[in-house]
């Protein structure tokens, strides 16, 4: 799996996908930098949520630094997850970047009201689905400056 972040200290992110050719393209983004990261995958909500509350098989998860979050998923979805009594408490200072095929103004006014720090349309095309994470990579751990972490 390949590294996606730019900056030197590891990044631990959380992919909450269920489309397995975006889990594929998100994985192969060549980084800005060689570093190694950790990138959990979850493919549904549930799990994303057990993951971040660290629950059952997840209690010695670590903690991520950015939630990738597809919005459009099976059963409990994207807005699920981001309405979950613990994401008031335990991750409210973890950046949520909400990923989405819609182009629909609900689904954007929605996201920003449950607090996502940004949305972005899945491009179709590969080099601009990978120009995309690049993107993302720098906005958020190049550029922005983020809250210290909370147990």
């Amino acid at each position: 799996m390949a590294p996606i972040s730019s900056t030197t200290i590891p990044v631990k992110i959380l992919l909450n996908e269920d489309n397995a050719s975006d889990v594929q393209l998100i994985q192969e983004t060549p980084p800005q930098k060689q570093t190694p990261n950790t990138l959990n995958m979850m493919r549904a909500s549930i799990s994303a949520r057990a993951f971040l509350g660290r629950e059952a098989v997840y209690a010695d998860a670590s903690r991520p630094d950015l939630i990738l979050l597809d919005l459009n998923l099976p059963g409990k979805n994207g807005f699920d997850l981001l309405r979950a009594p613990q994401a008031v408490d335990s991750w409210k200072r973890i950046p949520v970047v909400a990923l989405t095929s819609s182009d629909g103004q609900e689904d954007v006014n929605r996201s920003y009201d449950l607090n996502v720090n940004g949305l972005l349309t899945k491009p179709w095309d590969w080099d601009q689905f990978a120009e995309m994470v690049s993107g993302v990579e720098k906005f958020r751990f190049s550029i922005v400056r983020l809250p210290v972490k909370t147990p």
